[in-house]
């Protein structure tokens, strides 16, 4: 008889304890504290996170992506302007964010109201990508059906011959989305699957921290 996918992946989580006295009363600086830490284990693609929309219908969709910046504003990843992505974040203005760290037993949960950064954010982190990666960029309709891999290929040739021995500059259809936090959640397995779970909820005087149940 063959095992089930349970018994097949089964495991034990044995993550350190997540308790209210010891977490940040600040949800971006225990953000900070876990993916620092996971930096520190050279955990894989620490930064790639779930993207989570809702499109105008309310059919939801998820997709991954790669965190770039974070600060007290906010989580900040890069897309194309007129992809499905961002048609659905430009409807709903709100998304919800997913990172998990399998090797920590760690995962962290953030929804908030998503808007567009600045162009002038958007001008600089464009000029720091490598010159391959932004020709890419500006080659791709992204997210439209395409004939095939070569006429994307003949699209950035297109576009490279165009701006051959010129400085790239950003398309206006692309550049990053900012998703200002409402409420995080940071998840720590545990051992017999009594995981800890402590949720920030934003208030008008801060954050108010609360324990859920696994």
């Amino acid at each position: 008889m063959s095992q089930s996918i349970y018994e097949q992946l089964r495991a034990e989580y044995q993550g350190a304890p997540l308790d209210e006295a010891a977490a940040a009363a600040d949800p971006i600086e225990q953000f900070r504290r876990w993916f620092d830490a996971a930096c520190e284990a050279a955990i894989p693609m620490a930064n790639g996170m779930t993207l989570a929309t809702v499109d105008a219908d309310g059919t939801p969709s998820a997709r991954v992506v790669l965190l770039k910046h974070y600060d007290a504003r906010g989580f900040v990843f890069y897309t194309n302007y007129e992809s499905r992505k961002a048609r659905a974040l430009e409807t709903s203005g709100t998304a919800a964010l997913s990172l998990w760290w399998p090797a920590m037993s760690r995962q962290i949960r953030i929804e908030g109201v998503a808007a567009r950064v600045a162009a002038a954010e958007s001008d600089a982190y464009f000029e720091t990508r490598p010159r391959a990666s932004n020709l890419s960029a500006m080659a791709s309709p992204q997210s439209e059906v395409v004939s095939g891999r070569e006429a994307l290929a003949a699209s950035v040739r297109e576009v490279e011959a165009a701006w051959a021995d010129k400085p790239l500059v950003r398309p206006q259809g692309w550049g990053g989305y900012r998703v200002e936090p409402r409420c995080v959640e940071f998840w720590q397995g545990r051992p017999d699957r009594l995981h800890d779970r402590l949720r920030y909820q934003r208030t008008d005087g801060g954050w108010r921290v609360e324990r859920l149940a696994p």
